[in-house]
């Protein structure tokens, strides 16, 4: 690992004033931002982007081209795939059952609770402020609104609001709401691929391009 000063153009790179544990795994082409925390056993994959005061917890994952923005706090054992989004001050907690004693009054320590996570699919979204409230798995390509909180699974390309989240719509690869054309079809006004919904789950039928994308 090696910081901005005189990193070669792949290199990662880590500010002066960020806490990178020796033992996390930081991607090339990779920037930690100041007073960002990258804990023990960490692994961050290549071109991530880690925002001032962000926190990836021991153990966890981040997939290549991740963003997480600033403040962001990414509990272990959070597992997010390559290119997915985590908006500044948004939260992916990891305690089911939190309580700072246990039942007999004693300060509570790693042995006395189980971690739990949360699973980030590739290319899904979440926004400024929203809780991921572990465990649950957000979809493929999924968007969970700014200020949500998330207590159950959302599937793929959902788009999700409010406390608690619900599913509102669907989305595309492009973040943009899908156009409903009618008998479960829907098209991304942008990009122009098309989907199709049975039974509450979307799936994608024309990527852009025309081609079939497995991610």
């Amino acid at each position: 690992m090696t910081d901005a000063h005189g990193a070669a153009p792949d290199a990662a790179r880590i500010a002066a004033t960020a806490d990178v544990d020796g033992r996390a795994t930081i991607g090339a082409g990779t920037r930690v931002w100041h007073l960002a925390q990258v804990r023990e056993d960490a692994t961050v994959g290549r071109d991530c982007v880690i925002g001032r005061g962000a926190y990836v917890g021991p153990g966890v994952r981040l997939g290549d081209n991740v963003k997480l923005q600033n403040h962001a706090l990414v509990y272990e054992p959070a597992d997010l795939a390559d290119g997915v989004f985590v908006g500044p001050a948004a939260v992916l907690t990891n305690d089911e059952y939190p309580r700072a004693v246990t039942p007999q009054g004693r300060l509570k320590t790693a042995a006395d609770w189980t971690a739990v996570g949360v699973t980030v699919g590739t290319g899904a979204s979440i926004g400024a402020r929203a809780v991921c409230v572990a465990p649950v798995r957000i979809g493929r390509w999924a968007l969970v609104a700014a200020g949500a909180v998330v207590t159950r699974d959302v599937p793929d390309f959902a788009l999700v609001v409010g406390v608690p989240a619900r599913r509102v719509g669907w989305v595309g690869r492009a973040g943009e709401p899908l156009v409903a054309k009618g008998e479960g079809r829907y098209v991304c006004p942008r990009t122009g691929a098309e989907y199709q919904e049975d039974g509450g789950l979307l799936t994608e039928l024309t990527p852009a391009g025309g081609t079939t994308l497995g991610g």
